[in-house]
């Protein structure tokens, strides 16, 4: 894992959430994009090499809308840049990491995305992700 690629925050409505980020942030938002795969809507601020990514379901049986059943808005996972997923994939299922989707599939910000169990991660999602070349 090279670095924290970016922060994904569930809320339920990401036009208000994009406005408290900007004031936050002390900067805009670069950059919106639905995942349809996902039922999700995303935006994302840069915050020196890392992101913020705003989630908000656009649909009720998205993972994001259970999310926010459950616990609310706030932090959904955390985002690791991997240089090459499929290995990274093989080497946490040795470790003894539970995969959710062993097989990575397209995300956000067009990339490649696997995510762990947050009950192999000490109750945190993590999501592998690698650009796609």
């Amino acid at each position: 894992m090279r670095k924290i690629e970016h922060i994904g925050i569930a809320v339920q409505d990401l036009e208000k959430s994009n406005e408290l980020f900007e004031k936050l942030l002390g900067k805009r938002h670069f950059k919106t994009e639905e995942v349809e795969g996902e039922k999700v809507a995303t935006s994302f601020f840069q915050v020196g090499e890392t992101k913020v990514e705003l989630l908000q379901a656009t649909d009720e049986s998205s993972p994001i809308a259970k999310f926010l059943e459950r616990k609310s808005e706030g932090v959904h996972h955390i985002a690791f840049d991997v240089e090459d997923i499929n290995v990274e994939v093989e080497r946490l299922k040795a470790e003894g990491f539970e995969i959710l989707n062993e097989t990575p599939k397209l995300g956000a910000d067009n990339k490649l995305v696997v995510f762990l169990h947050p009950r192999s991660t000490n109750g945190v999602l993590i999501e592998l992700c690698q650009d796609v070349s």
